[in-house]
């Protein structure tokens, strides 16, 4: 399945050899940005392991629905890792498993653990059951407990092309209109531009913010107001606009985007980003978006 995975080709080398050789670490920690495909990657290397042949087997895996492979992710709104999960995964990964050449345990954001499920889940990785592949995931390799991170073997995922995802955007999700816009503002990262696929709201919040950076570009600051004003009382849309402005504008540094000179992408983008800072401090939301069509339009 590591061959579904977009880019990434020296990685996915260097795992499929190490499973070849049947010399993969017990613990392997894969490290990429929100978005960039880490979690597809780790679900892709699990099914490798546990069906090398593929088949049904492989393909629950993929569908998150496998016994042999055990998913832990955070709970609540904090997506922390809690110690009573772990303790779980401890009891069940010592189980015999079903079908498969052994087990594999998937820990979404290990970022996310506290100290006390952080040492439990050490003690089994110092430790680990014949058989049982630990695959770890997060955001930042910095953020994860040293103690933890160096009983890994660390691999470093990186989002594919912008071609290589618009591509798989017109592919996977034809629905989805400007896939190459898409996938420059998401900078390649394949998961933001599905999640975006997947929710109408969001694509309208996507296109409400190509039309403000286009209007940034033109001086419109009658338009923005109007544009802006339609968020006055939706603070998540807001933030969807926000975000995906800034996302836009920073990508038209580099690259043709929606015809804006680079030094007015550059200041579009920092005003968007000085917005969600401000919404973060709970401004008036009708002030800050009246300042901010005006600061759009004048920079």
């Amino acid at each position: 399945m590591l061959d579904t995975f977009l880019g990434n080709h020296a990685l996915k080398q260097s795992l499929q050899a190490a499973l070849d050789a049947g010399r993969l670490s017990h613990s392997v920690l894969l490290v990429g940005e929100s978005g960039s495909g880490v979690g597809y990657a780790a679900r892709c290397l699990a099914a490798d392991y546990l069906y090398p042949e593929g088949g049904d087997g492989a393909k629950a895996v993929m569908e998150q629905r496998s016994a042999e492979c055990i998913s832990v992710r955070g709970e609540g709104a904090s997506g922390e890792i809690r110690i009573d999960r772990i303790r779980q995964v401890r009891k069940e990964v010592y189980e015999t498993a079903l079908s498969a050449k052994g087990r594999v345990v998937i820990l979404y954001d290990v970022q996310k653990l506290n100290p006390s499920s952080a040492n439990a889940l050490l003690k089994v990785l110092e430790e680990p059951p014949q058989g049982v592949l630990f695959v770890l995931t997060a955001s930042s390799a910095a953020a994860v407990m040293y103690t933890i991170r160096s009983r890994c073997s660390l691999y470093t995922i990186a989002p594919p092309s912008h071609k290589e995802c618009a591509g798989w955007i017109q592919k996977h999700c034809p629905h989805l209109a400007q896939p190459q816009l898409v996938a420059q503002a998401y900078e390649g990262r394949i998961g933001k531009a599905l999640a975006l696929a997947k929710d109408a709201k969001r694509q309208g919040h996507f296109q409400a913010a190509c039309q403000m950076v286009q209007m940034a570009a033109e001086h419109r600051q009658y338009q923005l107001l109007c544009l802006l004003s339609r968020y006055e009382k939706d603070k998540p849309g807001l933030v969807c606009l926000l975000e995906d402005g800034a996302a836009l504008a920073a990508s038209g540094l580099t690259h043709p985007t929606l015809g804006i000179a680079p030094a007015r992408a550059a200041a579009v983008s920092h005003a968007c980003n000085q917005a969600l800072s401000q919404m973060a401090r709970n401004v008036n939301q009708k002030l800050l978006l009246t300042s901010l069509a005006i600061q759009l339009a004048a920079v």
